[in-house]
Order: structure tokens, then C-alpha cells, then sequence
């Protein structure tokens, strides 16, 4: 035996959050009903994953990251997890091909994750829903504190993302503020990453951040339209101080140049412009005369979520 499924997930970029450790204001223990609240958007720029399946005498998992041996915590815990659903033993070869920044807030981890469980389900044909795997990814994401909720919004792709309540796919509640098509998104980024895990592991950090991604949610559900989201993402980008001068550089440049609005990945040393995609060049040019070309590019936005693909 020695078979390949493939899977692609959009690149999720994030525009603000909330955590979440507690169910009904009481902390819980159920992994699957945490996570976090916020909005953001998907691209079709994303994560595409070949998995192939061999039969062995022990399970084993390899996984590759645009051609190189990657340790891939939330992929890997993910993969074993979904190997523990089956009594045979394989080897399994995961082999990731990124198209955006990794670790710059454009939800690499749990697109890997997702389309890893996605294309080993259909290889192994296991008894799982899209939501079970979903959730599985999802749990891997926090245990390796590599995300809180970016999973369900990969399962749930078609413009501006709102997660409204948190938890893994099929527990959440999931809205969208309709955009137009035509829409493209350009990103600017900086190669320093911001430490994720130090920032979700610090309870100081954490009730800043939900503290003000509470009050973000309610002020763009009161008003919501793209140009009130974007606004209020970078309203919620200074408050909680994770925006850096060379963010608010960018942001500026952009909306100078034209664009609905512009926001920070979180969480990451980018920002993501949404313009009309005739004036996307605009945008380009400004964020160029800040950063060097390859660290500018420009997106659709994605309207269909992970799936299998050829």
C-alpha cells in the first residue's frame, strides 16, 4: 500500500481576537468548547499538503515544509491522533508546500493541521465527519499553543470571518460580513516574528487582549461593514500595544494609497490592505517604498474553505 491524497487550506489571516478559557463564564476542561473569538479573512494563497500512506511494523510521522524535514508540532499531533482511529500501523509522509510568511499570522498551523487530517481520513478511510476532523486540529492548535481558533474559521471560508463563539467546528458560531468579489487583499510584512507562544502563555497579555477584543466584536456587530471592521481591527491592533512603528508605517501607507482599510495579523509582523483589485497596484507601490519586493504581495480572497483537491 502506498497511497497520496491532497488537500488545500487558504491562508486565514486574523485581524483581532478574544480568548477564551471559559464556557458560560466557568473555566472548563473541554478543549473542544475553548478558543477564541474574532474575525479576519482567507486567501487563495494558502497551504497546499500531499500525504502518502505506507503500510509498516510501527507508526511514524515525517513531515516537510516547502522541501525541508519540519518538527510541525500541530501537524504531527494531529496525524498520530488520526492514526490512533485505525488498529493497523502505517508510515505517514506529510509534505506541506506554503505559499505565504509562516509565523506572521496567516494561520499556517491550522491550515497545515487541517488539510494533514483532511487528506489522511480519505487515505485511511476513516469514520470521521469534517467537523471531527476539524476538531481534532482544532485541540492539536492549542495544546501545541500554536493558535486558538483559527481552525474553525478554515471550515468555514467566504470573505469577512466573524467567529462569534468560540470552540472547535460544529460548537462555534460562525457569521460573515458579505463582501464584494472584486476585492483583493495586499499584505505587507517585516521577516521578525512576534513570539506567539510567549504572548499566549502570559495571563497579563491575555486578559488585555480579551479585554479588548470583547469591546472590538460588539462595536463592529453594531456597524457591520468592511470599512467599520477594518477600522476597528486597528483600533484593537494599538490598544493592546502589538502594533509596532513599522505596522502603523504600513497601515498609513495603504490608506493613503487608497485602500477600504488595512489592518495587523494576528498574531504577526504583517498587514493585510483590502482594496479594489484595480487599485491593488497603489497599494503595492506604497507598501515597496517601505519594504523590499518580496516581502509585498497580493491575494484574492478565498470563498470556499479547506477541501480536497487533485
Amino acid at each position: 500500500m502506498n497511497v497520496t491524497a491532497k488537500a488545500f487550506a487558504p491562508a486565514a489571516i486574523s485581524s483581532f481576537f478574544e480568548i477564551h478559557y471559559t464556557q458560560s463564564g466557568k473555566s472548563t476542561a473541554q478543549i473542544e468548547r475553548i478558543g477564541a473569538v474574532g474575525g479576519g479573512f482567507g486567501l487563495q494563497k494558502g497551504v497546499y499538503t500531499q500525504v502518502t500512506v505506507t503500510e509498516a511494523d510501527k507508526n511514524a510521522v515525517i513531515v516537510s515544509i516547502n522541501g525541508e524535514v519540519n518538527r510541525a508540532k500541530t501537524t504531527t499531533h494531529t496525524a498520530k491522533i488520526l492514526l490512533s482511529h485505525t488498529n493497523r500501523r502505517y508510515h505517514v509522509q506529510v509534505d506541506h508546500t506554503i505559499e505565504v510568511p509562516i509565523g506572521m499570522g496567516f494561520g499556517t498551523s491550522a491550515g497545515g493541521a487541517l488539510t494533514t487530517g483532511l487528506a489522511l481520513r480519505e487515505i485511511l478511510a476513516l469514520p470521521l465527519t469534517y467537523n471531527q476532523i476539524g476538531t481534532i486540529a482544532h485541540k492539536a492548535e492549542i495544546q501545541c499553543l500554536t493558535g486558538l481558533g483559527t481552525v474553525s474559521s478554515l471550515t468555514f471560508s467566504g470573505g469577512c470571518v466573524l467567529v462569534v463563539e468560540p470552540g472547535a467546528p460544529g460548537i462555534c458560531k460562525i457569521d460573515r460580513i458579505p463582501i464584494n468579489p472584486d476585492y483583493v487583499i495586499v499584505v505587507g510584512y517585516y521577516p521578525a516574528q512576534i513570539p506567539k507562544k510567549s504572548v499566549l502563555s502570559s495571563p497579563e497579555k491575555k486578559r488585555e487582549i480579551s479585554r479588548h477584543g470583547k469591546k472590538t466584536l460588539a462595536t463592529i456587530l453594531s456597524e457591520p461593514c468592511l470599512a467599520n471592521f477594518l477600522n476597528c481591527c486597528w483600533d484593537f491592533a494599538q490598544k493592546t500595544h502589538l502594533a509596532t512603528d513599522g505596522i502603523c508605517k504600513l497601515v498609513a501607507a495603504a490608506k493613503k494609497a487608497g485602500a477600504i482599510g488595512a489592518a495587523q495579523n494576528m498574531i504577526g509582523q504583517a498587514v493585510h490592505a483590502v482594496v479594489d483589485e484595480k487599485n491593488a497596484w497603489a497599494v503595492e507601490e506604497a507598501f515597496r517604498e517601505i519594504l523590499p519586493q518580496n516581502q509585498v504581495f497580493t491575494s484574492r480572497i478565498d470563498f470556499q474553505g479547506a477541501r480536497l483537491v487533485k
